[in-house]
């Protein structure tokens, strides 16, 4: 069972990724192989995104800078090549932040889809998923995440202006893991998302650098 430190220091590195989305609406099925690379964020770049939580949340700086290598981040650099030749490429800086370091949260909690509910177990981690840039909007993003150390798996909620995602990472072993990602059209009110939108499911194989596939 990984802690939740340890569960991050499998995530860096080279990871090449084979993924699948599905369309329930319209029945399409679309493939595509991502680049994907990650590297730890220095202390120094870290405290810059707490700001990206906004001032309903506020995290208890002091408790932070006592020790900030337990509060993982990334910079993530990606390409994506679909069956249909399309190209994208994307940077973004993410971290992740869990509860115990918050000092105030006057947000209001919006409702979680199925697929992101958890239950009551006490060893389940959960927190702030901050970015500075989403990958459906721009902008700076707060999302929610869960870790489960039991599964190995790390969940990723996130509220956009129109849609919902939850994202499942879920290791099989040190260099490979699954992904699942399901996004659902947000509700107008505050209710639980139950619209469907896009599924997809990914394998990822990660590597050193220097053992990376060539294109």
């Amino acid at each position: 069972m990984w802690s939740f430190p340890e569960f991050f220091e499998h995530c860096d590195g080279y990871w090449s990724i084979e993924r699948t989305y599905h369309t329930p609406s319209t029945g399409e099925v679309e493939r595509s192989h991502t680049d994907y690379h990650v590297t730890p964020l220095t202390d120094g770049e870290k405290l810059p995104l707490l700001a990206v939580a906004g001032g309903q949340v506020v995290f208890d700086q002091a408790l932070l800078r006592q020790n900030p290598a337990l509060i993982p981040g990334f910079q993530i650099t990606f390409e994506t090549l679909s069956e249909k030749g399309e190209r994208r490429a994307m940077g973004l800086k993410a971290l992740f932040v869990s509860d115990t370091y918050l000092q105030k949260d006057d947000s209001s909690p919006l409702a979680l889809p199925l697929a992101a509910a958890v239950g009551h177990d006490p060893e389940i981690i959960q927190g702030y998923y901050l970015r500075d840039h989403g990958y459906e909007e721009a902008g700076a993003i707060a999302g929610r995440f869960t870790y489960q150390p039991q599964r190995h798996c790390l969940e990723m909620t996130t509220y956009y202006q129109q849609s919902v995602a939850v994202d499942q990472m879920h290791f099989l072993d040190a260099a490979t893991r699954l992904r699942t990602i399901t996004t659902y059209r947000r509700p107008l009110l505050n209710e639980i998302p139950t619209e469907i939108t896009l599924v997809g499911f990914g394998l990822e194989k990660r590597y050193k650098f220097a053992e990376a596939p060539q294109a």
